[in-house]
């Protein structure tokens, strides 16, 4: 039997990013990108490196998936 990965939902604390861009350099799949005052992340891109989550200064990112584990 094949398990399968699900997906869950990353999440961007408008409190507390400062939209540094520090999350989008550290994605290696382009997977986010800020517009204007606001961060997106294409989770289909998304690969669950934790990269953007560890690069964030201020913690802004968080997902349920990522444990501080790299």
């Amino acid at each position: 039997m094949v398990e399968l990965k699900v997906k869950t939902e990353m999440d961007v604390d408008r409190n507390l990013c400062n939209y540094c861009g520090a999350c989008v350099g550290m994605c290696p799949t382009d997977a986010i990108w800020l517009d204007e005052t606001v961060i997106k992340i294409h989770e289909e891109k998304c690969i669950e490196c934790g990269f953007c989550i560890v690069g964030c200064p201020t913690g802004a990112i968080t997902a349920e998936w990522f444990h501080g584990n790299l």
